[in-house]
């Protein structure tokens, strides 16, 4: 107790001596900084390295709004708050990345929708499709002369060095990514010289860079088009591009119900994942590291562009959050690669499986949905 009150009474000598401005003085250390942006200068526009190329100039996030009072305006004056930042993060459908030589796309839409619009820009420009597999998020164009393609695209070739009477031959490849509901797409072109009919395979990295990295650049403004003009969507292509090839429902060793979805996790996460979107419960949360969907059976799904019914806003609304939480009937559903299978399991925590005739309700709905 002595301690305590030798510190309150140091505390009450030193807030009471004239010597406190160095705490709470125009300098001090708990000094109003409220007014620090008074003395902010304004900076010249960041500028991007001469050979990263965007299809939409960049914004600032936050910008200085035009309407600000300058010091001559006399009384007081309300700043206008600045743009939010959800007006500006939905303008890019499509952006670049790029790590060393490498060039891809990425989209904020599923591979389903992009695959469409991917096959559209080749097509654009006088490429032939050779092979599709929807599947895998394939697909390559036949062995063709520059001066088969657009004019635009012959240019193309001939600035990244491809000779005149050469042929080549593109595969695109999209890829699900990272994030829920976006895509990565890849594209490494091929060549072979004039008269020659061996069939070059594709390799995993890219031969001739400034070629793969001419048609990304182009593919991603065409996209970029695209999607400025409300572009469509192929559902032949939304419904086939993930569908499993194999879909069956088993019981492993110890009699726990198993959905096997194909043998390629990426289609199947994706797959699952949509089946998951059209069935009748919430999904809640996803882990794609980890491959899980963590749903609430005791919630209906969430439907984009659903509005509340009358009845519903008349009587209360939608639960809150302690309701959610008393009566909530949470299970995660888990994607293993085992062997040369994709195995669904339902399980109720890490260390424990769901109940048989639980798993085998989820499992069940999904497979109905993967049709």
């Amino acid at each position: 107790m002595k301690r305590i009150a030798g510190l309150s009474a140091l505390a009450l000598i030193i807030s009471s001596t004239s010597g406190c401005g160095w705490i709470w003085g125009p300098e001090g250390y708990f000094r109003d900084r409220g007014s620090d942006y008074l003395n902010a200068q304004q900076t010249a526009p960041m500028q991007l390295p001469p050979d990263v190329h965007v299809a939409k100039r960049l914004d600032p996030l936050l910008p200085i709004p035009r309407n600000v009072a300058d010091d001559t305006v006399k009384g007081e004056y309300e700043v206008p708050r600045p743009q939010p930042l959800s007006a500006i993060a939905d303008a890019s459908d499509y952006t670049l990345q790029k790590s060393g030589d490498s060039r891809w796309v990425m989209a904020q839409h599923p591979p389903a929708e992009v695959w469409p619009v991917a096959i559209q820009f080749f097509q654009d420009n006088g490429f032939r499709i050779d092979e599709q597999r929807p599947q895998t998020g394939e697909f390559t164009t036949t062995w063709q002369h520059a001066d088969e393609l657009s004019a635009a695209m012959g240019k193309r070739l001939s600035a990244a060095g491809v000779a005149s009477d050469s042929e080549s031959r593109v595969r695109v490849r999209i890829e699900p990514g990272v994030q829920r509901n976006t895509s990565e797409v890849y594209v490494v072109s091929a060549e072979r010289p004039a008269g020659s009919t061996a069939d070059v395979a594709f390799t995993n990295r890219s031969v001739n860079t400034g070629l793969d990295a001419a048609l990304v650049d182009d593919m991603l403004a065409s996209m970029t088009r695209s999607a400025e003009q409300g572009g469509s969507v192929s559902m032949l292509a939304s419904r086939d591009f993930d569908t499993p090839n194999r879909v069956s429902l088993t019981e492993d060793g110890s009699g726990n119900p198993v959905l096997n979805v194909g043998s390629d996790l990426d289609r199947a996460w994706s797959s699952v994942g949509r089946a998951l979107e059209q069935g009748e419960w919430r999904v809640e949360d996803i882990n794609r590291s980890l491959g899980l969907y963590y749903i609430n059976l005791a919630e209906k799904a969430e439907k984009k562009d659903e509005k509340p019914g009358f009845f519903s806003g008349l009587f209360g609304g939608k639960p809150n959050k302690e309701e959610i939480e008393a009566r909530a009937e949470r299970y995660q559903v888990r994607l293993s690669k085992v062997g040369d299978n994709v195995q669904v399991t339902v399980e109720k925590n890490i260390n424990t499986v769901a109940p048989a005739e639980v798993a085998r309700k989820v499992l069940g709905m999904i497979q109905d949905n993967l049709g």
